[in-house]
């Protein structure tokens, strides 16, 4: 799967997750301690831009109906069975780049 360019490190801070659109998908990008995850933008429950969020530790809530989910396995907290797609990312000096479908 390509790479794409999503952003520079800098631009989303510790302790933050933001919104990309790369090549057709939009992803929320969560910097967690310095380590960067991307899953599916989309909440399962009703739409929700999960990359407009807050997050804490490794937890996003959706802004719309606070679903919960775990940013590193793109899983929702209530019920690990379900979850939303996850993506590799991949640190290239200060860019940041995510690989999608």
């Amino acid at each position: 799967m390509p790479l794409f360019r999503a952003s520079k490190t800098t631009e989303i801070p510790p302790g933050e997750v933001r919104e990309f659109q790369l090549d057709g998908h939009t992803v929320a990008i969560a910097n967690v301690d310095g380590r960067f995850y991307a899953i599916d933008n989309t909440c399962l429950h009703r739409g929700g831009p999960l990359g407009q969020g807050l997050l804490h530790g490794k937890t996003v809530t959706c802004p719309w109906h606070g679903w919960e989910y775990d940013v590193t396995t793109g899983k929702v907290g209530a019920s690990p069975t379900v979850g939303v797609s996850c993506y590799r990312t991949e640190v290239r000096g200060d860019d940041l780049f995510v690989e999608c479908e």
